[in-house]
């Protein structure tokens, strides 16, 4: 087991090179290969990879290492519970993402050396995740929440910075981005030509 890492800082840091997310779901070893690629070589370092089977876990451990060969940080996504957690940490994730907060699954991930992002949704969650020290959280279902979500909860917590999930696509994102979110998720986009150029126009803002 390693040595529990501060999650907030390390998303500080993390986050630092652009306003975006990928997120792989699904897609399969090749698939999710070719579309990290492109995430990369667009200007997005922070790449997801959902597991939630024993084939996402195979990508996970195949985008992994190729991210390793580009100095790129590749997590694991959709992590509920600490059976996720190791598997995550098998796989070689660098960090984890849950749908929501279970400060159990937060815990577990840091002591296995990898920085936890959980899901919120309401005030109280993120009044529970600041509680425990957690200053990045993922906005989930982001779509569904809207961008005046953001500006909400801006006001009782300045601090927090969140990472909008669900939903969320190059022609939504700037408004997201506007309303207070720092970091967009995007998936699908990147097997768009039109979308990927108007990524790329938010990454240069």
């Amino acid at each position: 087991m390693s040595t529990p890492i501060d999650s907030s800082a390390w998303f500080d840091e993390a986050f630092r090179a652009a306003p975006l997310m990928a997120i792989l779901r699904g897609m399969g070893t090749e698939r999710s290969l070719e579309l990290a690629a492109t995430a990369w070589d667009l200007g997005i370092d922070m790449v997801e990879v959902p597991i939630q089977g024993s084939a996402d876990e195979e990508a996970l451990a195949a985008v992994v290492r190729a991210g390793r060969e580009r100095g790129k940080a590749v997590g694991a996504g959709t992590v509920i519970d600490a059976e996720t957690v190791q598997s995550a940490s098998r796989a070689g994730a660098a960090f984890t993402v849950s749908p929501g907060l279970d400060l159990d699954v937060v815990r577990a991930s840091e002591a296995e050396g990898m920085p936890s992002l959980p899901g919120v949704a309401t005030a109280s969650e993120v009044q529970i995740a600041q509680k425990h020290g957690l200053t990045w959280l993922k906005a989930f279902p982001a779509s569904v929440l809207g961008a005046e979500w953001f500006t909400a909860m801006r006001g009782p917590f300045p601090q927090v910075r969140f990472v909008a999930t669900g939903g969320m696509h190059a022609r939504n994102a700037p408004d997201v981005l506007a309303a207070g979110a720092r970091v967009v998720a995007v998936g699908s986009a990147l097997a768009d030509a039109d979308e990927l150029s108007r990524l790329a126009r938010i990454i240069e803002n």
